[in-house]
């Protein structure tokens, strides 16, 4: 039995270019039973005493065209649990359906609103599932942020009667066609955490640092510096102790001739870690470095500095 009493959120954004599923339980590795996603196709959260193939046969009813009330009421009427479930779907046309059944653990309910569904059960108050939804309505941004402002929100209600223990947030684009697998925008779970959302928030902090690196490197292979840098220095902000991020920032300034702007670059992250000066020089062979003697040359001479 996967006791997954929590409190979700499923939702699409406001142009339905994305939707997404967020979520919180004091159970071990809630994201592994509880959020389902496929691109242009839907979003699933299943939890209370959870029924896991919720999640795929949804999605594969969903798939085949069903919207998601039929898709609910098929997994429903199947299902001689279904008192027990709470479950809740948005498919890629923007439809809800949600189901509480009257068996689950109170306090438990869910509240549907424009885009979204939000949902709980064994929480300890009833006042858990409003102030997501109103969270959510109230948060501009993108989806990601609005998501995570409807689980602080449920914690800042006191959430889950047991506490706090795992959490995840799964968001993909809404395309459809024979790679979903390129549209999964966020997919990130904290298994076992003492303040899962706090760990959460460090992760999607750091995804979104990540993305504005690939965006950086895609301005500098169209010659746009300036702009290039200001994704990366946003990006460094975002996760301040990850060295990788500046370390491929200068690789990228030296391949592309702009040595001197990699050169204090480098220098900081190898004193902070010598082992990149290993590294920068195997990646010539690699094609991920001009093969200029002098380049290197000039990137090691960083190391004589320290």
């Amino acid at each position: 039995m996967n006791i997954q009493h929590t409190y979700s959120i499923v939702a699409i954004s406001e142009d339905q270019s994305q939707f997404g599923v967020a979520v919180q339980s004091h159970w071990f590795g809630v994201g592994a039973v509880c959020p389902w996603i496929l691109s242009g196709v839907g979003v699933i959260a299943t939890q209370s005493m959870v029924e896991i193939s919720y999640g795929p046969k949804g999605l594969a009813l969903m798939e085949e065209g069903l919207t998601a009330q039929k898709t609910l009421d098929i997994l429903i009427n199947e299902d001689n649990g279904r008192d027990l479930r709470q479950v809740a779907i948005i498919d890629a046309s923007g439809n809800k359906a949600t189901h509480t059944g009257s068996r689950c653990v109170a306090e438990a309910g869910h509240q549907m609103g424009k885009n979204y569904s939000v949902q709980a059960n064994m929480m300890l108050k009833n006042t858990v599932w409003p102030a997501m939804a109103h969270a959510f309505e109230s948060t501009s941004g993108s989806l990601a942020k609005q998501l995570f402002a409807a689980l602080k929100a449920a914690q800042a209600e006191r959430g889950d009667i047991r506490g706090q223990q795992s959490a995840a947030m799964l968001i993909a684009e809404n395309i459809s066609d024979d790679t979903p697998w390129d549209h999964l925008i966020t997919n990130l779970r904290v298994d076992d955490h003492p303040n899962p959302l706090q760990e959460l928030e460090r992760l999607l902090n750091t995804e979104d640092a990540y993305r504005l690196m690939n965006e950086g490197d895609d301005l500098i292979a169209r010659g746009e510096a300036e702009q290039a840098q200001e994704k990366y220095r946003r990006a460094a902000k975002n996760a301040p102790g990850i060295e990788e991020l500046p370390f491929w920032e200068a690789v990228t300034l030296a391949d592309i001739g702009k040595v001197e702007q990699a050169l204090p670059i480098f220098k900081r992250v190898f004193e902070k870690n010598p082992d990149w000066a290993i590294l920068v020089q195997r990646l010539p062979q690699s094609g991920l470095l001009t093969d200029d003697p002098l380049i290197m040359d000039k990137i090691m001479s960083v190391l004589k500095e320290r």
